[in-house]
């Protein structure tokens, strides 16, 4: 008993000679380096088939395993040529990463040791020196583990043993007599059709294949891992709510979560940065309980700035930082930047739409999906250009689709300072989601977690419960047979568990986490008021035109309340085909381009070809091809997307699909993976301009309305000037105008018979112009019939270079004009433009290459050419 009580008093005497006496600040070890990977070696099979992978090897952290091993040349690069099969194994396999983490007494003297994964991807277990420590089952969480009861002094072995999600699914998918309808079968034979694992899996879902993009299934620390040392209490959270807004002050919140092992006395300090520098100090002692402690320091602004959206003002930006002191020391910050706006859903009567600051913003813009098939090799410079394009091309709004991953912090800080509006779905890409309360509990913390990181952005205006899952519950096809064989009670039992998800999780995540961001169940959707996916309320989905075969007339049957989805596909230029395709000989169905469409499960280029056919003609070649499918692509959107804003205030937004590539490929992209514009991207900055002339043909009869996004009143003139096919003039017709404020106006009907003056259809036409100033601002072609059935003049194109600028003339209509460098990469300041006989345009080109280079490469291509 003595000796016992000697040993207790000893050990109790070193502990207090270990504990430091004062808290000490947080502080942060990165362990993204020193990391290894090899074969779990209980996946015997893979080991026998794969023996050099079945011994460690170096690993990168953040990444995957894919990534390694294409970096060791162990498996080619599934971008290239038809090598998406070749990767498949690995996502199919159990993997292990190791590191060593070399922990000093002095470290070991704090009181909590924590190791933090901010992404593990997906089914991983950690191991610290042999035992247990974490088992995460969601690649969209955070995981935080008290590590210092595994940690001893000198070495210690961290293990991630990753198991193969397929393989740890599919005997519970395979078991139930039907399983949840997911996204898209796999084409490699790893599961049965209609049998599929990702319902069930929180990753993301275009891991697994999409018709835009391959399927990988990443496995991998695809986040940062770093060990924390902090002592009796640390900030777990901090947000800043906007609690009122006028013009003469803000009213602000500072929440803050303290985490405190132990009761005591502390202070929380928040100061407020102007965008002009100006500080603020608010000070507050608080006494701490163990657990979580809530704290909220009010902060006022007198004449605060509001941060508007591109095209209405001006982006300015805070920022707050929350010090917490303890004993005189500083032992912990967090920081937020933020922005003084209001945003409220235009709702009543089936509208849908953004009010802004007071204002009804129209929502120009497009979808965007996940910029690589491997996360980890996105970084801010290479999202900047992409955003920086959506900009330049008068876009406002970009909705960030539900079935990737929660973009990094980098994103949103481009946004806001750009004033791009972000509609953000939470991550359901278009599976029906498990009933299970297990499930819902996963997402309900990864989903607090996510709005906690970036609800405080300005420019997300709209969190949405994800992509298609309502309205694919209620009216698709394979979803109304899964209902029918499963009866009425789990019928009723999966829709009612989705309702508690979305209605209610998701809700809640962003009403008590973002409270001045509106929340909407999913897209399309009306926020269960009535049914979805219809053009009378909520925001529509579109694929009549595309999808389903329709004519691209057909956009302009109806006025949405609100478009958030509508797509047409085209190829990429050459100089991309040719990066991922090489030098042979290609056509609409070599095996290399069916492979990087993946639409109709590689037949998409049919698609492209009937549009073609029904519109333009037979392509020559595959340059041909190419400069077709974006011709059709580029008159498609903007005829839609025009017809939406002439649509105004019905609707109040148009996002079309989609902006970004996953990879290389043959998509609805309108920049694609390599970065380069198609003619879309050089379309949009023109459909969506600040002003703009609509001219919709229909019957014999066409249609002028006049479109501002201006909140003044702008002066404009409006003509209509027809024209043979040699220049000469027919008719003309216009008038002076003033466009209202945030306006669509009729302005004229102008029959076939006075316009082109009994001109033949197949040889006239006509251009429509609006003039702000004696400034051209907007054209827009009017023709009688679809492009191939005109008969264009060969345009006579020539161009003059003077170093990287190049002057474009025609002596005749060039419709549709390409600049085509081939296989050399380039990137003229317009593109697809029109010009009447004898205008000519002067461009600067962006290359690598030398103007000579450029000279010599380029092919000046437009329809009437290709008589």
């Amino acid at each position: 008993m003595r000796r016992s009580l000697r040993t207790a008093l000893l050990v109790a005497l070193l502990a207090g000679i270990a504990a430091p006496a004062v808290a000490a600040p947080r502080s942060a070890m990165s362990l993204d380096d020193g990391w290894q990977a090899r074969i779990a070696p209980s996946d015997g099979t893979a080991v026998a088939a794969h023996r050099g992978e079945a011994r460690w090897f170096p690993a990168k952290v953040p990444g995957s395993i894919q990534q390694d091993l294409i970096a060791r040349h162990r498996v080619p690069d599934p971008f290239l040529s038809t090598n998406e099969a070749a990767i498949q194994w690995v996502g199919r396999t159990d993997w292990q990463y190791r590191r060593t983490l070399q922990v000093t007494p002095a470290l070991l003297a704090r009181d909590h040791l924590d190791l933090v994964f901010d992404g593990l991807d997906t089914f991983a277990t950690v191991t610290i020196n042999g035992q247990t420590a974490l088992s995460a089952a969601n690649a969209h969480r955070r995981f935080r583990i008290d590590a210092k009861r595994f940690l001893k002094a000198g070495a210690n072995e961290i293990l991630i043993t990753f198991a193969a999600p397929i393989r740890t699914l599919q005997p519970m998918v395979m078991a139930q007599q039907q399983s949840l309808p997911g996204e898209y079968d796999s084409a490699f034979g790893d599961e049965p059709k209609g049998r599929q694992t990702s319902p069930y899996i929180r990753k993301p879902k275009y891991h697994y294949g999409w018709d835009w993009g391959p399927r990988i299934l990443n496995v991998g620390p695809w986040r940062p891992v770093r060990l924390e040392a902090w002592d009796s209490a640390r900030i777990d959270t901090l947000r800043v709510e906007q609690d009122a807004l006028s013009d003469a002050e803000a009213r602000l919140s500072a929440k803050a979560t303290i985490q405190a092992d132990r009761p005591g006395i502390a202070q929380v300090r928040v100061t407020l940065t102007a965008p002009d520098g100006a500080r603020q100090d608010v000070v507050q002692q608080i006494t701490l309980a163990a657990g979580a402690n809530a704290v909220s320091l009010p902060i006022t602004v007198a004449r605060p700035e509001r941060w508007q959206p591109v095209g209405y003002g001006t982006q300015p930006l805070y920022r707050v930082t929350a010090a917490l002191t303890q004993d005189g020391t500083a032992t912990d910050t967090a920081e937020r930047r933020i922005g003084l706006r209001t945003v409220e859903l235009i709702r009543g009567g089936g509208a849908m739409g953004f009010r802004v600051n007071g204002i009804p913003i129209f929502a120009k813009g497009a979808n965007v999906i996940p910029f690589d098939s491997f996360p980890t090799r996105v970084t801010p410079a290479s999202m900047r250009p992409l955003l920086t394009a959506a900009r330049d091309a008068n876009m406002n709004m970009l909705r960030v689709w539900g079935g990737g991953y929660y973009l990094d912090d980098a994103f949103y800080d481009m946004a806001d300072e750009m004033g791009l509006m972000v509609w953000q779905d939470f991550m359901f890409g278009g599976s029906v989601t498990p009933p299970d309360a297990a499930f819902r509990e996963t997402v309900r913390i990864e989903a607090e977690e996510q709005v906690e990181r970036i609800g405080n952005h300005p420019s997300i205006v709209l969190w949405s419960g994800g992509n298609e899952i309502l309205a694919g519950w209620e009216n698709w096809g394979d979803r109304k047979a899964f209902k029918k064989a499963v009866g009425a009670d789990e019928q009723e039992r999966i829709g009612a568990g989705m309702a508690v998800l979305f209605d209610r999780v998701l809700r809640d995540a962003v009403l008590t986490r973002a409270p001045g961001t509106p929340y909407w169940p999913g897209s399309p959707s009306t926020d269960y008021d009535g049914p979805v996916d219809t053009d009378a309320a909520g925001d529509r989905h579109f694929w009549d035109v595309w999808s389903g075969s329709k004519p691209v007339e057909r956009y302009l049957d109806s006025c949405p309340r609100f478009m958030s989805e509508y797509g047409f596909q085209a190829m990429p230029d050459m100089a991309t085909v040719r990066a991922f395709a090489g030098k042979g000989p290609l056509k609409p169905d070599s095996a290399v381009l069916k492979a990087h469409q993946k639409f109709l499960a590689g037949e998409g280029n049919d698609r492209l070809l009937l549009y073609m056919r029904d519109r333009l003609g037979e392509p020559r070649d595959i340059a041909d091809f190419v400069y077709l499918s974006q011709v059709n692509q580029a008159q498609a959107i903007a005829l839609a997307a025009l017809h939406h804003r002439s649509c105004r205030p019905v609707t109040m937004g148009s996002l079309f699909w989609q902006l970004n590539d996953v990879w290389p490929s043959i998509s609805w992209s309108s920049i694609d993976h390599d970065g380069r514009w198609k003619l879309l991207q050089f379309a949009a900055r023109r459909f969506f301009a600040p002003q703009v002339i609509v001219a919709e043909h229909t019957g014999s009869t066409t249609r002028i309305a006049l479109v501002s996004d201006a909140t003044t009143p702008t002066p404009a003139r409006w003509r209509v000037r027809a024209f043979d096919m040699v220049g000469k003039p027919l008719a003309e017709q216009g008038a002076a105008a003033t466009m209202p404020a945030l306006s669509a106006t009729d302005v004229a009907k102008l029959d076939d018979a006075t316009l082109f003056a009994g001109a033949d259809p197949a040889t006239s036409y006509a251009m429509a112009e609006l003039l702000v100033g004696d400034a051209v601002v907007s054209r827009a072609m009017i023709e009688r019939g679809v492009p191939k059935t005109m008969h264009y003049p060969d345009p006579g194109l020539s161009a003059t270079w003077d170093g990287n600028r190049v002057t474009v003339r025609a002596t005749a209509l060039a419709r549709a004009v390409m600049l085509d460098f081939g296989d050399v990469g380039a990137h003229p300041s317009d593109d697809g433009f029109d010009l009447l006989p004898g205008e000519s345009r002067t461009l600067s080109v962006t290359s690598k290459a030398s103007p000579k280079a450029l000279a010599a490469a380029l092919t000046l291509r437009s329809l009437g050419s290709r008589r």
